[in-house]
């Protein structure tokens, strides 16, 4: 029988975690509550307990069964106030009140690397930046300097090179997080880093070992060479995009997810040369673990890599102890050790799915192995049984981050799992062997390319394959949704202690099936509405792209476009979808990624774009693009003006002589629209001085819509959205997005100022149109109660452009 007991706490540890790094206000006063709860509990478990003692019959049972489960409640508070308690003491020098001050203000810091550097985007045009995870450790502004561990993600011009574990330094803006993301700030660096320390000798011999395999594996052909660092030790910095989307749709990038498999595969090689060589059961479970740390160190301490490390370290001490380590229970202490260490891996996406897939195969696969083995031989039960188990809890949380279920996902882990250890042995051992004998690397690197390049084309046909994903219900209702489907299953699946009827089982297997159908009835039917209702005479369409800007406007059938995202795809679908083939004018207001990522959907079918001041290469990349694509391209100033159909257009900021304002953010181009009985503006990514300049100019007046600046973040400015008045505000910005927009702050300044919310994050693609009578009208591809419009952002924490 499994022995879960231990699963209780972990999972209190956990989501008392989460929750507490959630709730507003600092997650002291949860662990205090916590505390509370534990002596309390514990408390009411002696009494219980001594009451009992007095007593034989059949109350002191029940006295015995209530102090159990009293110890049981103070066990698992406790294990949560321990996660509570760390969090505590780690979020003054992880979240510092005076680096929050300092947002948007260009500081110098320290910084070690924690990450390789890899492309900040995906877009063909995304040549200006790439981003690695670093630790903060010192911050200067001016002549203070405070100390600081924030993790963060560093964002610098393309051709920065940095290795895991040297020390940098930069000098750029910090935009904080919100505290309970697992990513405290983003570093905006305006110049590559520098490096002032090398990496410790075992990161450094670490380095090389994957550098050496990373360069030899390129130069392997197709996608084999391309997809075995990642399958070996887990480096996916080097993998194409589409062959990641390929791997993503056919549910098969756990493969280059350094985790449990791994772990087990170095452990046992180590301890099988140790048991071949005579050596006693300590000196084979020290050989094991001293293996497992070089293994951690050459694979990066990610979240499912330090689960399964740990899980490991739980058993071989099991089974050196001569007490053999029951996987649940490793599991769970790994749970609650790690959190305790670092509360933010709670809400960490990577540390969900590992957790989640490694209980699926100790807890649900066995008895699904059971259940199928009555129709099927029981070997090929048991291979079914492991992506089929690991599916079913896994998609509840990727649903979170990609609301398609991969309908082939089973059947290609199905013909690609039997590759996956081949090349992940052989790739392992390429690489350690690399550095010293490179022929021998060479030779088993060739190996081990036949079952990559294998399980790639399988990622690859199962990609181009008809229905490859399921559209499902995104946000909230999809989760809950597909948690009921996946509660049916295990309630149908798992024996419990009492079995549940049959009549039971057929009622939760028929309300998940009416759910599903449901479901995929509204989505079908919801197109087709959402086709019908749309309006045809809107003035203003904000695209719902993600993170990012990409609002349209419409004036007797020409079209004005500002900004395009940052991803050509979705913005291409907008454009379908709401009929634009030809943009007039294309207004590029800066020349980040969330702004011009997307350009390649519009190149070819522009007349004239005015952009802000090309910064570097990547804008006049952007530039070149759009005028080999036929435009006419300028570089705007406040004072053009011009007309689209019947609306005359004219720009208001950024002055030639801005004196003190940055390139970007701060001359962000600012356009105003009059006509057609509407008035409006578009701030750009305008910061909150850049508005308060522009206020000062009195260029700004009364508008109908204002496009909010910077995607609704912290960093506005009052006084000039009460100069607006606007009776709508768009925010453009992406379903749980990294940056915590829109925060609570821009949304209670459009409150005072009597300005609408509308957002694309809760409402998908925006619709304003003039009713004829000086009103507005307004459309929402999604319906969003008052509470979910009021109600901010909650950050990701992993990096993205701002």
């Amino acid at each position: 029988m499994i022995d879960v007991r231990l699963a209780v706490p972990a999972i209190a540890a956990w989501v008392g975690g989460g929750v507490a790094l959630q709730i507003p206000g600092p997650p002291v006063w949860a662990a205090v509550a916590l505390w509370s709860a534990a002596v309390a509990a514990a408390a009411t478990a002696v009494i219980l307990r001594v009451l009992g003692e007095d007593e034989r019959d059949d109350s002191a049972r029940r006295r015995g069964r209530a102090a159990a489960v009293a110890a049981g409640v103070c066990v698992a508070a406790a294990a949560a106030a321990l996660v509570c308690t760390a969090a505590s003491v780690a979020l003054p020098a992880r979240h510092p009140d005076a680096v929050a001050r300092l947002e948007h203000h260009t500081v110098a810091l320290r910084a070690d690397v924690t990450s390789l550097a890899v492309q900040a985007a995906t877009s063909p045009y995304s040549g200006g930046r790439v981003r690695f995870s670093a630790t903060v450790t010192a911050l200067t502004a001016g002549r203070t300097t405070m100390g600081a561990r924030m993790p963060v993600q560093v964002f610098a011009p393309v051709g920065t090179h940095v290795q895991i574990g040297e020390t940098v330094t930069a000098t750029g803006t910090v935009t904080m997080l919100e505290p309970g993301s697992e990513t405290a700030a983003l570093v905006y660096a305006g110049a590559s880093p520098r490096v002032v320390a090398a990496a410790a000798a075992p990161l450094a011999a670490a380095n090389s070992m994957r550098s050496a395999f990373s360069a030899q594996a390129s130069e392997l052909a197709g996608d084999g060479g391309d997809l075995l660092p990642g399958l070996a030790i887990g480096d996916v910095h080097g993998l194409p995009t589409s062959l990641s989307d390929a791997m993503k749709q056919a549910s098969l990038t756990h493969l280059t997810a350094v985790s449990g498999a791994n772990c087990a595969v170095v452990v046992s090689l180590v301890g099988a040369a140790a048991g071949a060589l005579g050596l006693g059961r300590g000196i084979r479970s020290a050989s094991s673990l001293i293996a497992l740390a070089g293994f951690v160190v050459l694979v990066t301490p990610q979240p499912s890599v330090l689960r399964a490390a740990v899980m490991a370290t739980v058993i071989v001490f099991g089974s050196w102890a001569g007490r053999p380590g029951r996987a649940v229970s490793a599991l769970s202490l790994a749970i609650i050790a790690l959190l305790c260490v670092d509360p933010w891996l709670a809400v960490d996406y990577g540390f969900a799915l590992s957790v989640l897939a490694t209980g699926a195969l100790l807890l649900l696969a066995p008895p699904m192995t059971e259940r199928m083995s009555r129709w099927m031989p029981s070997r090929v039960a048991a291979l079914l049984a492991v992506p089929i188990a690991a599916q079913v809890a896994c998609q509840p949380v990727l649903l979170l981050l990609n609301p398609t279920v991969p309908l082939y996902g089973v059947l290609a882990n199905l013909v690609a799992e039997p590759a996956a250890p081949i090349a992940t042995v052989l790739g392992l051992v390429s690489c350690v062997l690399t550095p010293f004998w490179p022929a021998a690397g060479l030779l088993l690197a060739h190996v081990a390319w036949v079952p990559s390049a294998w399980i790639a084309a399988v990622a690859r046909v199962t990609q181009v394959l008809p229905a490859s994903g399921l559209g499902w219900v995104d946000g909230v209702a999809g989760f809950v949704l597909m948690l009921a489907v996946t509660l049916a299953i295990v309630l149908v699946v798992v024996r419990p202690a009492r079995r549940v009827t049959r009549l039971a089982r057929v009622i939760a297997l028929t309300a998940s099936g009416a759910l599903v159908v449901c479901s995929l009835a509204g989505m079908a039917g919801g197109r087709v509405a959402e086709a019908l209702q749309r309006p045809s005479d809107w003035n203003i369409a904000a695209c719902d792209i993600g993170q990012g800007d990409a609002v349209l406007v419409q004036s007797h059938g020409a079209h004005a476009l500002i900004d395009v995202g940052p991803d050509p795809a979705p913005l291409t679908e907008c454009l379908s979808e709401l009929g634009v083939s030809h943009i007039d004018l294309l207004v590029l207001t800066h020349y980040d990624m969330d702004h011009v990522g997307g350009v390649a959907a519009v190149v070819g079918k522009v007349g004239v774009a005015m952009v802000g001041p090309p910064s570097d290469a990547h804008g006049r990349a952007v530039d070149t693009a759009l005028t080999k694509g036929g435009a006419k391209v300028t570089v705007a100033q406040s004072g053009d003006k011009g007309r689209i159909g019947t609306l005359d257009w004219s720009v208001l900021w950024p002055d030639a002589d801005a004196g003190g304002m940055e390139d970007g953010n701060e001359r962000s181009v600012t356009v105003l629209f009059d006509g057609d009985g509407l008035r409006s503006i578009f701030l750009g990514d305008l910061d909150e001085r850049a508005q308060a300049a522009l206020l000062d100019t009195d260029r700004p007046q009364r508008v109908d819509v204002v496009k909010v600046a910077h995607h609704g973040s912290s960093d506005q400015d009052d006084a000039l959205y009460q100069r607006l008045g606007a009776a709508v505000g768009l925010i453009s910005c992406g379903a749980g997005n990294d940056y915590g927009h829109p925060t609570a702050k821009a949304l209670r300044i459009l409150k005072r100022a009597g300005t609408l919310a509308m957002r694309t994050d809760v409402q998908g693609i925006l619709m304003v149109s003039a009713d004829g009578d000086g009103g507005l009208r307004t459309w929402t591809q999604k319906h969003a109660t008052s509470e979910q419009l009021a109600t901010p952002g909650r950050s990701r924490g992993v990096g993205g452009d701002d």
